[in-house]
Parts: C-alpha cells; sequence; structure tokens
C-alpha cells in the first residue's frame, strides 16, 4: 500500500481540500453543500476559505421495505426524487410502496432540514456552481443520489469534492458530476475513518453551530 498523508480531522481535510478548488474562490455564483453530518466541518472550512455562502443537501436513503438496507432510491432537499429503476423492478415494488416509503423519508427531510437551519428555505440553485461536499466517499451512493438530486434543479455547474474516497467511486462520480476533486484515492481504501486521526461524530448541535457561524 502507498503512503498516504492521514487528515488530522474534518477541519484539516477542509483546509487542505479548500486549496485544490481555488478557481471558485471569491465567485458570486457559488455555493458549498455539505452532506451532513460528517460532510459539514469539512465545507465549513472549504466555505470559509472560498468566501462561499454554505449549506446542507440532506439525502435520505429510500429502502426497500423488509430490506431497508437495500436501496431502491434516495429523496433529496428540495423533494428531489432518484429511483433505481432495476430495483424497483427486479423486487416488484408497487406504486403505494413506492409512495409509502417515499412519504416517510420525506418527513424525515423535511424534519432534518428544519433542525439544521430552522425556517430558512432551501438556496435557489438555478445557474449556480454548486461544490457538494462529503468527509469522504466509500461506495458512493449518498453522493450518486445528491448529484443526481441535483441537477433537477439546474445548477450551472456541480463540483463533488472529498478528502477522500475509493478510486473506482471517484472515477464512477466523474461520469455525474461536472468535475470530482478528491485529495487521496488510497489502494486498498479500507474505509474513511482510517484516514482521519480524529473520526469523531458529528453531532446535530455541531452541524447548526457551523451553519450559524458560516451565516453570521
Amino acid at each position: 500500500m502507498r503512503t498516504v498523508t492521514r487528515f488530522r480531522d474534518r477541519s484539516d481535510a477542509g483546509r487542505q481540500l479548500a486549496g485544490r478548488l481555488e478557481e471558485y474562490r471569491e465567485n458570486a455564483g457559488t455555493i458549498v453543500l455539505a452532506l451532513p453530518r460528517g460532510g459539514v466541518p469539512v465545507g465549513a472550512e472549504i466555505a470559509r476559505e472560498l468566501g462561499a455562502p454554505l449549506d446542507v443537501f440532506v439525502v435520505r436513503k429510500l429502502g426497500v421495505p423488509g430490506h431497508e438496507e437495500l436501496a431502491m432510491g434516495a429523496l433529496a432537499t428540495g423533494g428531489a426524487r432518484v429511483l433505481n429503476r432495476e430495483v424497483v423492478a427486479r423486487i416488484g415494488i408497487s406504486p403505494e410502496q413506492l409512495e409509502r416509503v417515499t412519504a416517510r423519508e420525506r418527513e424525515e427531510v423535511v424534519r432534518r432540514e428544519r433542525l439544521y437551519r430552522g425556517d430558512q428555505p432551501a438556496p435557489d440553485l438555478r445557474g449556480r456552481i454548486v461544490i457538494v461536499v462529503d468527509d469522504g466517499l466509500a461506495t458512493g451512493a449518498t453522493m450518486r443520489a445528491a448529484v443526481a438530486a441535483l441537477r433537477q434543479q439546474d445548477p450551472e455547474r456541480i463540483v463533488v469534492a472529498v478528502p477522500t474516497g475509493s478510486a473506482d467511486t471517484c472515477d464512477d462520480l466523474r461520469a455525474h458530476a461536472d468535475d470530482v476533486v478528491c485529495l487521496v484515492s488510497p489502494d486498498p481504501f479500507l474505509a474513511v475513518g482510517f484516514w482521519y486521526d480524529d473520526f469523531g461524530q458529528v453531532s446535530d448541535d455541531e452541524v447548526r453551530s457551523l451553519l450559524e457561524a458560516a451565516a453570521s
């Protein structure tokens, strides 16, 4: 395995990642969207370095009834729904089952948005450069769902930015996003947390605090 520098923590990773995103500094159309919760400390540093606004983009998996670990799609901030038609057809998911799961997860998306941003509406992304951030990519399923959902909001450009990720996953995402910036793609990848000295759980309070600090 080749030697790869580990990140001290998510803030350190965000500062290093910002250095690869210099072309978007002080661009009025740029916005940083972080996937909560782990992506928010990373995104906060990027937003600070680039002089860009920070917000969250909530993505919830739509699990197959009875086998919730298997995703048949995802639901994201703004109500965008992305379906894996192959899984829906193979399992034989009825329209009624799909709508029940969607309704339940929509409530959770709304709950989390309200928890993180209060009564503030989701940002208008039309024509904007969206830098979507997480603390790392393993399978990339959540990020692919995020990119697909963001496409429905008609941004000018979608940039996926992560400190570390599986090489195969990062390569796959290049077919979906306009650009993918991944600082280190170690082989073998092992796990996202392996590449951090401090990979402690991020709390909802920390997410709110970071968003409030960015807004002020």
